[in-house]
């Protein structure tokens, strides 16, 4: 027979790890947020249950406290029972620490409740003075005060929302072996051409002209806040081929609309070595639909479709925002060209304040009605080849000058915009002109190229394009690419209904606040 001491090591070592296991098992229960530990539903008492969060109101009763508490993880709270002789502190705002046993509630709203026999105030709040009440408060109001609006949880688990997209995002461009990259903010160039652009300078030339230009200004000439990374993302796919970003941009717009913010954010992508608008349109659909059937199942977006009618008031209907996510995630959106839209809008001209004519762009009351005709309702619209007059200098010019057998007024370009059912334009994208001569072309059309040079080759005049028309010098291949509106995307899936309510700090006409 061995000696007891041979036993030890394994003995000792089984209690070592049962301690680590139990040590880990308290954290993992610790570590819970109020999502996790609502659908938590054990069927014995659970002890040393620990949860962090804000309190969002308080009920007195004789001789106990309902105190809801949130942590911005899920719509709904989760309702914890305190002694009174242990609520002191627990008021509307205060963030604190929650110890006690998660047990099966009487009560029909969830399935379980905490018992507390621990409270820590980490954060105490006056409850008086505490602007976030539990009664109805308006979007306008609660906009007044953007440092406090997320902590309301519609506005918290729209941040999640956001979260979940851009790394589902992530995740699609990886697989497809696009290269993420961060072109600059500052820019010499407007983009679109529509001067719509901030102009930079420091602040210590505040006293001076905002426009400055020259060899005593900051950067020896104008710059701008970038209203779209798209010129600079086609360098940089020109070195390593198909290249995507998503990055904040600006525009100078003085809009006071629901779908118009001056700083938002732009999903990017460029992609090399394609020969038509074809795979540009595959990418956007693709990429669209792998978000929406990724992020459907997730207790963030099922959160904001099963929202109760009393949170959530100011959104679209949860049945509308079903269909949104339901017709994305369909396979085969129509394609349809400006041609015969304007073609089958004409047809029903009596519909619309503003007559559809070919030329023109088209209006809000136009998309939403090919939204709904030509998609059904439900799967998004493609409209390709918009008059050449209407677009940006940079798009390739179509081949093919008819429609349908018929003669086209004027010249087409390859490009999209790409409408979604009730809400109008989320993405728009094109093929570029990859060839020097027609790009020249196009911007002394639009009046971007001025002068000769001595050499006797047009040069760029304004708007700093130099480097843009390099980029056709040297081996540039066809290519294409698109650009989305990322809030605009995110409040279409979320029911928002103006895109200032979507972003945390929204800027706009009039409006910075903090």
């Amino acid at each position: 027979m061995r000696p007891a001491s041979a036993f030890r090591p394994s003995s000792v070592s089984r209690v070592l790890n049962a301690r680590r296991v139990c040590r880990r098992c308290l954290s993992q229960q610790a570590n819970r947020s109020v999502a996790q530990l609502l659908q938590w539903r054990p069927t014995e008492k659970a002890d040393d249950v620990v949860i962090n969060g804000f309190v969002r109101s308080v009920r007195s009763m004789k001789a106990h406290r309902f105190v809801a508490l949130g942590d911005g993880s899920s719509l709904a709270p989760l309702q914890a029972l305190v002694q009174a002789d242990y609520a002191e502190g627990l008021t509307v705002g205060a963030a604190v620490r929650l110890t006690g046993a998660w047990v099966a509630s009487p009560g029909a709203a969830q399935s379980h409740e905490l018992h507390v026999n621990k409270v820590e105030v980490l954060g105490p709040s006056d409850a008086k003075t505490f602007p976030i009440q539990k009664k109805y408060q308006t979007p306008e109001y609660l906009r007044t005060m953007p440092h406090l609006r997320p902590r309301t949880p519609l506005n918290a688990v729209l941040l999640k929302l956001r979260s979940d997209s851009i790394a589902s995002l992530t995740q699609f461009f990886a697989g497809r072996s696009f290269t993420q990259t961060h072109p600059p903010i500052l820019t010499s160039s407007d983009c679109e051409g529509a001067g719509e652009v901030f102009t930079v300078a420091p602040a210590s030339d505040a006293a001076g002209p905002a426009d400055q230009d020259g060899p005593g200004s900051f950067f020896r000439s104008k710059k701008y806040l970038t209203v779209s990374t798209q010129l600079h993302l086609e360098a940089l796919a020109q070195g390593v081929g198909n290249v995507w970003t998503l990055s904040p941009v600006f525009r100078a717009e003085e809009s006071d609309t629901s779908r118009h913010l001056s700083e938002f954010y732009m999903l990017e992508a460029e992609m090399s070595f394609v020969d038509g608008l074809a795979p540009v349109m595959d990418l956007a659909e693709d990429m669209l639909r792998s978000l929406s059937t990724n992020l459907y199942g997730t207790a963030t977006v099922q959160d904001l479709l099963s929202r109760s009618r009393h949170s959530g008031s100011d959104l679209a209907p949860a049945e509308d925002v079903r269909r949104r996510w339901e017709g994305l995630m369909q396979k085969d959106w129509p394609r349809m060209t400006y041609s015969d839209a304007v073609a089958l809008l004409q047809q029903r001209a009596d519909l619309f304040a503003h007559k559809p004519t070919w030329g023109a762009g088209l209006q809000s009351e136009h998309e939403k009605y090919l939204a709904d005709y030509v998609g059904g309702g439900e799967k998004p619209v493609f409209i390709t080849n918009y008059p050449r007059d209407i677009k940006a200098f940079y798009m390739l010019e179509s081949q093919a000058a008819s429609s349908n057998g018929q003669q086209l007024p004027g010249a087409t370009v390859d490009c999209f915009d790409l409408l979604v059912p009730e809400f109008c334009e989320i993405a728009g994208g094109s093929m570029r002109e990859h060839r020097l001569g027609p790009l020249l072309d196009a911007m002394k059309r639009q009046g971007i190229v001025g002068q000769q040079s001595e050499a006797g080759a047009e040069t760029p005049s304004v708007n700093g394009l130099d480097w843009y028309v390099d980029l056709r010098r040297w081996g540039c291949p066809p290519h294409g690419g698109f650009g989305l509106g990322f809030d605009r995307l995110l409040s279409y899936l979320s029911g928002v209904q103006t895109v200032r309510d979507m972003v945390s700090f929204p800027r706009w006409f009039g409006r910075c606040d903090c």
